[in-house]
């Protein structure tokens, strides 16, 4: 059986933009509204949990009215060609809902909450059960706080991202300002020559071996996948 190349697609803010999610460091967006370090820190967390809960539930209530983009689309359309691994930095679900079947969420999950006392008991939330408060216990009594990595705490999910970034044939980032640590140093780990995309329509300034796209998500993979669409490849 013939390998498929892998691809390693890493997405922040700027993928779920169109969707209605709100951004975080745009102008307008939920940092402009919400002071970072009350709303997503573990200080913020230790200091006031009524008001994290209640802006996490207004999060959800967002997400549950967004779509798909075209863009989440075409990410999960790659499957049928390549073995492509999502990393994102958003906590939404559209990348699953979109069609991906491998994502990894480095910054944790919206529509999740784990137990206080004991973090490897994560529950899913349902549409019709996405409010969580202080009171809010699971099946064991214990208190629950929203799946989310906050600030002042460690990304559990960083060292999975490095190997799939050393794996990686093909690397694309989407939407993302490349100022957000871990997460933005994870393309210095694919390894030296391999092709490397840059999707956003405001992109930062990167080394020159990066091909940068000055498009929006999905305007930006109706670009990709015309340039990685193999039967186009052959006709070149």
């Amino acid at each position: 059986m013939i390998r498929k190349p892998h691809i390693v697609i890493l997405t922040g803010a700027g993928m779920s933009a169109e969707s209605g999610i709100s951004t975080f460091r745009d102008s307008g967006g939920l940092w402009d509204k919400y002071p970072v370090m009350e709303v997503a820190s573990a200080d913020g967390f230790r200091r006031n949990p009524a008001l994290i809960h209640e802006f996490y539930n207004t999060r959800r209530r967002e997400l549950l009215s967004a779509e798909p983009n075209a863009g989440h689309k075409a990410i999960a359309a790659l499957e049928k060609w390549y073995d492509v691994d999502v990393i994102t930095q958003n906590v939404d679900n559209l990348h699953e809902r979109g069609g991906s079947s491998r994502v990894l969420h480095l910054h944790g999950e919206l529509m999740k909450v784990r137990s206080m006392t004991h973090p490897e008991r994560v529950y899913e939330l349902t549409a019709d059960n996405i409010e969580t408060t202080m009171d809010t216990r699971d099946a064991y009594g214990d208190p629950v706080r929203p799946h989310i990595v906050f600030f002042q705490e460690a990304v559990p999910n960083i060292e999975p991202a490095v190997e799939l970034m050393e794996q990686a044939d093909i690397v694309v980032i989407i939407g993302t300002s490349m100022a957000v640590y871990p997460a933005a140093g994870l393309v210095n780990y694919a390894r030296r020559g391999v092709p490397v995309y840059y999707i956003d329509p405001n992109p930062a300034a990167v080394p020159d071996r990066i091909t940068v796209l000055p498009m929006t998500a999905t305007a930006g993979m109706e670009k990709l996948t015309e340039i990685l669409n193999p039967e186009n490849q052959i006709k070149q």
